[in-house]
């Protein structure tokens, strides 16, 4: 059975940083294009950053040059490294595939940016 399990979130401060990582088991992602999701209170989960299969990132333009994706193949790990975080980037974090799998969602790991 394939699980995503999130970890690294927490209360920073404004101007903060945090690491999120997202351990896959159960199955092998390294051909899969991977995402990080977040959805706060009343919004639509939104996809924040993405990494292809070739390395390639993309992000949504309100993280570009604050946030970075990355993904540890031999480890079936993913990352995201959020610098610079600002009150609006309080949410719910996920990743999942890119396009998403509704199996693969998992709890999620909370980020709340708050002084």
């Amino acid at each position: 059975q394939v699980q995503l399990v999130e970890s690294g979130g927490g209360l920073v401060q404004p101007g903060g940083s945090l690491r999120l990582s997202c351990a896959a088991s159960g199955g092998i992602f390294r051909g899969y294009d991977m995402g990080w999701y977040r959805q706060s209170p009343g919004k639509q989960r939104e996809l924040v950053a993405v990494i292809r299969s070739s390395g390639r990132t993309n992000y949504v333009d309100s993280v570009k040059g604050r946030f970075t994706i990355s993904r540890n193949r031999a480890e079936n790990t993913v990352f995201l490294q959020m610098n610079s975080l600002k009150p609006e980037d309080t949410a719910v974090y996920y990743c999942n595939t890119d396009p998403w799998t509704a199996s693969y969602w998992g709890q999620g790991t909370q980020v709340t940016v708050s002084l």
